[in-house]
């Protein structure tokens, strides 16, 4: 036997080099891996790309007039109601409710305001805060039976939507109400501080330049924060190429707002509703993605049983969401009212389909339980460009109506459409 100093053993021959590390192998490249992450956020992107492609089209159709500084602003003054409203009608239907009312109950505190500040002279603002009271309390009606009676939403807002009609013309007695004071009407339709920085005098107005930079820090700042945390905690499943081209994207939106409101030509400032629409945007995004209220909505839409056996109070979230529509429905009515100077029988009709609508175009799952806030002001956005737009165009109202059906039931398939793909992979 030879020792292993033996020169004569005879030495185990070189191991030959593998061809290839067939689990390197298997990987997936990184264009896969990124193909496949886009795949699984196509219901999430999906609203946003439809966004530009629909602003791009009308764009190149108009000859661009679409983005101009004055159109622009008209597009936000014009659907800042149905965007408030869209707000509300969005958390309804990811608790798996619906709501027909809003445009009668934005109606009948219109018309209740302008009894009040027109008729009986209260002060503008003691009639505002009158009016979301108001809201509140139609809000609380309907979650009352909602709630605690147990009849299906859809036939008690049904039932709002025609009570709260007829209120409105008993309440006008079938006649218009105008003019209101221009603190009212500034709400709806007025801008920031008109007179501080004007065109005339002043090359750009800078309070909304301010604001257009502030908003780009926070927002900026906020996604570093949350990415951070993410990672701090090992959950961040979002690759850094995406996380930058969502960040860009958004503060390229945010630039290109603030360069069409307050630098361009004809430029007129900040609307004030976008003011308002800001802070309730960011407020409800807030609640719905990191309060305890906002989680028990989504378990409840997702599946009410299992909520109600986890000790959510289901029939309670049921409850303090219609006194929310209320609110928000109120506010639209004084928005609307505002805007046309004028409180009548007939406003805020079709706004809950124009609602439900901008929820559904969103994202927002016909059966409940999946949704967002930015979702819903986004498939508000696509139906206001397109009402923009094809008028614009000069097409016909009928034409129009057809459009927007078709892409309201576009979305809704391709939400269905996006589920069962969801589960046949899964």
């Amino acid at each position: 036997m030879s020792s292993p100093s033996d020169p004569t053993t005879t030495a185990d021959p070189p191991r030959r080099r593998p061809q290839g590390d067939p689990a390197r192998d298997l990987a997936p490249s990184p264009l896969r891996t990124a193909g496949s992450f886009l795949l699984s956020r196509v219901q999430q992107i999906g609203i946003f790309i439809a966004l530009v492609v629909i602003v791009l089209l009308f764009q190149g159709l108009t000859g661009g007039r679409l983005l101009t500084a004055g159109n622009v602003a008209n597009i936000i003054v014009q659907n800042s109601y149905i965007l408030i409203l869209a707000i509300g009608m969005v958390m309804i239907i990811i608790a798996g409710h619906i709501d027909l009312s809003v445009g009668s109950v934005a109606a009948f505190v219109g018309a209740a305001t302008g009894v009040m500040i027109v008729q009986y002279g209260w002060p503008w603002w003691l009639g505002i805060l009158v009016g979301i009271v108001l809201g509140a309390l139609v809000g609380a009606w309907q979650g009352f039976w909602v709630a605690v009676v147990g009849i299906p939403a859809f036939i008690v807002t049904l039932a709002g939507m025609l009570i709260f009609r007829g209120l409105t013309q008993i309440t006008l007695s079938n006649t218009q109400i105008t003019p209101f004071p221009t603190e009212y009407r500034q709400l709806g339709g007025g801008y920031l501080f008109p007179e501080l920085f004007p065109a005339s005098t002043s090359p750009a107005e800078w309070i909304t330049v301010g604001l257009g930079a502030l908003t780009l820090v926070l927002f900026i700042g906020s996604q570093l924060r949350g990415r951070g945390k993410r990672i701090k905690l090992g959950v961040e499943g979002e690759p850094a190429w995406w996380f930058w081209t969502r960040v860009g994207f958004g503060a390229l939106l945010i630039l290109m707002l603030t360069y069409l409101l307050g630098i361009a030509e004809g430029s007129r400032g900040t609307p004030i509703v976008l003011i308002v629409l800001g802070i309730l945007i960011v407020a409800y995004s807030v609640v719905m993605q990191r309060t305890r209220f906002g989680r028990h909505i989504y378990a409840v839409g997702g599946n009410r049983h299992a909520a109600d056996l986890s000790g959510i109070r289901s029939k309670r979230i049921d409850f303090m969401l219609f006194v929310n529509m209320g609110v928000l429905a109120a506010l639209a009515g004084i928005v609307f009212t505002g805007r046309l100077n004028s409180a009548g029988p007939g406003a805020g009709n079709l706004f809950e389909l124009d609602a439900i609508a901008a929820a559904f175009i969103g994202g927002a799952a016909v059966q409940g339980g999946i949704g967002t806030v930015v979702g819903a002001i986004t498939g508000g956005l696509i139906m206001g460009v397109l009402n923009n737009g094809m008028s614009l165009l000069g097409v016909s109202t009928d034409y129009q109506q057809f459009i927007k059906g078709m892409v309201l039931l576009l979305a809704v398939a391709f939400d269905v459409y996006n589920k069962r793909r969801a589960r046949s992979l899964g």
